[in-house]
């Protein structure tokens, strides 16, 4: 997976939308999807296609339906977490540094993310990502290995889900890992630096955003 399809201009775009349909789906859950849409329907490249075709996979859904099924793919599987220090610190106390390194983040360019919410929530990393495009693609290239994990964890449940995070791949730099031992060596080894700077890119304005409560793991997924 690479950018070479995808303009870097419309990559902050790619990111709110990926935002937007991780968080769990509330009462408004249509008319986010029907923005997504909407705001994609023009877009090339493979992340802004993966993108809708999630949107079309889950169109006839209804909310109560989607949430319980969101509940089961992402609150109740550790191989599934939405916090990416998870995937490689589990719970121990390495992770406390590394959240804080997140929330640093966030608050040296100038964001404030919700109290009630784990600051590596993937949903939040990807808001970042839209708003602050340089800093935040870097650290989603940092946590590639949590994202690729992810990514086949999701293919391997048949989610349709796996879209969203495809095309979060598909914003990163390089080639995805082909397999899950691919990923794990990519968690021990650190994603290979990109030498090439990232273009200026316009803001992105502020989203809605509902965080569900999320278990925390108790012990680093095998």
């Amino acid at each position: 997976m690479n950018t070479s399809a995808t303009a870097p201009a419309t990559l902050p775009l790619i990111h709110q939308a990926a935002s937007l349909l991780l968080h769990h789906p509330a009462d408004d859950w249509p008319a986010v999807a029907a923005l997504v849409s909407e705001e994609l329907k023009d877009l090339p490249g493979r992340p802004a296609e993966l993108l809708r075709t999630f949107c079309g996979s889950v169109s006839t859904a209804g909310v109560l339906e989607l949430s319980a099924r969101y509940i089961s793919t992402f609150d109740r599987s550790r191989r599934r977490t939405l916090h990416l220090t998870y995937y490689t610190d589990g719970d121990t106390r390495r992770r406390g540094a590394s959240l804080l390194r997140w929330r640093e983040l966030y608050t040296t360019h100038g964001w404030e993310p919700p109290a009630d919410e784990l600051p590596d929530f993937l949903p939040l990393a990807l808001e970042f990502a839209a708003r602050c495009p340089e800093p935040g693609r870097q650290a989603l290239q940092d946590h590639r290995a949590a994202l690729e994990l992810l990514r086949l964890a999701l293919r391997e449940h048949r989610s349709p889900y796996a879209d969203v995070l495809e095309a979060v791949c598909g914003t990163l730099p390089g080639a995805s890992p082909a397999d899950r031992a691919a990923a794990l060596r990519l968690a021990r080894t650190g994603p290979p630096a990109e030498p090439v700077g990232l273009l200026p890119f316009p803001a992105v304005p502020p989203a809605p955003r509902r965080a569900p409560s999320a278990p925390h793991p108790q012990e680093p997924p095998r």
